[in-house]
This record gives structure tokens, C-alpha cells and sequence, in this order.
């Protein structure tokens, strides 16, 4: 097997979903996490960030969620103009858009826990509105895998 250098790595190809977007200049979960404490309700910031997906829409790939150092950010896409792969839970992701917090109701809680696959249970427990960290994403790399379930990806130009 050949070695591999740093400038090789750098060149990994990602699965391409939303606008196309670069592979460099991401930023952290955990400075996300800082970004996130430094916003007020209905703030919004502009942002880059290379992290791992730790659940997704099981229905249709229209939401996934991030972590944001200890806590967990919701991101959607904008304009539901694309989804991710429903199997894409684990990957790396790199998301470019908006981050911001915002308060989600109680029926989209419910709605979020249903597509997430919770029980009725975890879905029934669900009593109030909540602060919620969010992220609109205008476009998204994954790392490659195989089958990914989405249809429209495409693989990205490498790193510039």
C-alpha cells in the first residue's frame, strides 16, 4: 500500500448536496458550541463547520442533527431544497449557512421525536416549548460511503 501524505488527504472527494460549497476554512463542534453561546434568541450568524452527523430525518433526510460541543444543533436545509441520506448517520459533515437559536413548539418537538423514530412513549413526554440551537444549511459535504439513499448527490471538486 502506498504511504499517504497530508496534501493526499486533503483531496478526498465529498458527496455534494445544496449549493457547492469548499471543503476548507470549517470551523469546529466545539467552537459551533461558542458561536451558539455567544447568540441571543432570533440572532443569526453566518457559518462553516466540519462535524459528525449523529441523527438524520429517518423519513426523508430533511433534518439531521449535530453536536455543538455538549449540546446538540438541529439543522435543515434551506428552502427544503435538498436532503442528506437517511443512512448517513455517523459521517463526517461539512455545513455551510446560518446558525441560530430559535424556539421550536411543542407540535414540532412531537414532529422531530416522530420522524427520529422515538416511541410514543418519548413522543407523548414532550410537554413545552423549547430553546433550540438551529442551523440552515445552504449546502453540505459528506464524506463518501457506500449507498448512500438520497437521490441528486454528486461528488464535489477537492479542496481549493
Amino acid at each position: 500500500m502506498p504511504a499517504v501524505n497530508d496534501e493526499q488527504l486533503e483531496e478526498v472527494a465529498y458527496l455534494n448536496y445544496g449549493e457547492l460549497i469548499t471543503n476548507t476554512d470549517a470551523i469546529s463542534s466545539d467552537q459551533l458550541a461558542d458561536v451558539y453561546a455567544n447568540l441571543q434568541p432570533n440572532d443569526s450568524t453566518a457559518v462553516k463547520v466540519r462535524t459528525t452527523i449523529n441523527e438524520v430525518c429517518a423519513k426523508k433526510g430533511c433534518w439531521i442533527e449535530v453536536p455543538a460541543g455538549d449540546a446538540t444543533a438541529r439543522v435543515t436545509f434551506k428552502d427544503y431544497g435538498f436532503f442528506l441520506p437517511r443512512n448517513s448517520q455517523g459521517q463526517e459533515v461539512i455545513l455551510e449557512g446560518m446558525a441560530y437559536k430559535s424556539k421550536t413548539s411543542i407540535d414540532d418537538l412531537k414532529h422531530y421525536a416522530q420522524d427520529g423514530g422515538k416511541s410514543q412513549q418519548e413522543i407523548d413526554a414532550i410537554v413545552q416549548d423549547e430553546i433550540t440551537l438551529s442551523f440552515e444549511a445552504t449546502g453540505a459535504l459528506v464524506e463518501p460511503f457506500e449507498n448512500p439513499d438520497v437521490v441528486g448527490a454528486t461528488s464535489s471538486a477537492k479542496s481549493e
